[in-house]
């Protein structure tokens, strides 16, 4: 023990405080608390003047909106707060740390979407600007009605005739189907080149074809009815 206390007394004591130093930081301690308590009463005066701005604003039936000044981040939460429990629209436009500021709106007198992303783009709303955003809507509404009903009428359309029957009243019926038959596409061919294709012939020249075969076989016909005659 008399060594350990031998010890203690041999090692330094802590600086102690002294009097000037102990009144400096009781009022840097007061003035602090002199600010806190300045502030809390500057806000207080604040959401009063809000308050009654507010209730002006919701008695007097002409008013529809309106606009506060820009202003800081705290004092905009009180007004959010007062327009919440007055059951109006609170809404801020502008940059932050620059133009920030709030506009009020009754419920009955909502903003519309476009006056809102007007607003918000830093651009002045007035009855001009609502008129030709209201045309520009209609004008997009009435080319997507448009562009509607011409791809239903595609998807509707039905051909008054076929090109198989195209041919019929030159060619016959029945040449008019083979023609057809030869020239519809082979989907086993896929995406090659034509030239790769068995047959490369054109339309005209595959009718012309038709027409000779048809001619020889009629030929042919009245060949053999000559022959049947004639053994007869």
């Amino acid at each position: 023990m008399d060594l350990l206390g031998s010890i203690l007394k041999s090692m330094d004591k802590p600086p102690s405080v002294n009097e000037k130093q102990k009144a400096l930081m009781k009022k840097q301690r007061e003035e602090f608390q002199k600010c806190q308590k300045a502030e809390a009463e500057k806000l207080k005066l604040f959401r009063q003047k809000v308050e009654e701005k507010i209730n002006k604003f919701v008695q007097d039936d002409n008013a529809k909106e309106y606009k506060f000044p820009a202003m800081d981040q705290i004092y905009r939460s009180i007004i959010h707060d007062v327009a919440e429990v007055a059951n109006i629209l609170a809404y801020s436009f502008g940059e932050e740390g620059v133009d920030r500021y709030i506009m009020i709106f009754k419920k009955e007198h909502a903003p519309s979407e476009d006056q809102l992303n007007t607003l918000r783009k830093g651009e002045e709303w007035n009855e001009e600007v609502a008129k030709r955003l209201k045309e520009e809507r209609e004008r997009k509404a009435k080319e997507e009605t448009e562009y509607a009903k011409s791809r239903k009428r595609k998807e509707n359309f039905v051909p008054n005739s076929y090109y198989k029957d195209k041919y019929q009243h030159l060619i016959g019926k029945e040449a008019a189907l083979e023609a057809a038959r030869k020239t519809e596409a082979n989907s086993s061919y896929g995406c090659v080149p034509s030239e790769n294709k068995k047959d490369q012939r054109s339309i005209e020249q595959t009718l012309a074809d038709i027409r000779a075969k048809k001619r020889r076989l009629e030929m042919n016909n009245e060949t053999s009815n000559c022959s049947d005659n004639s053994t007869k």
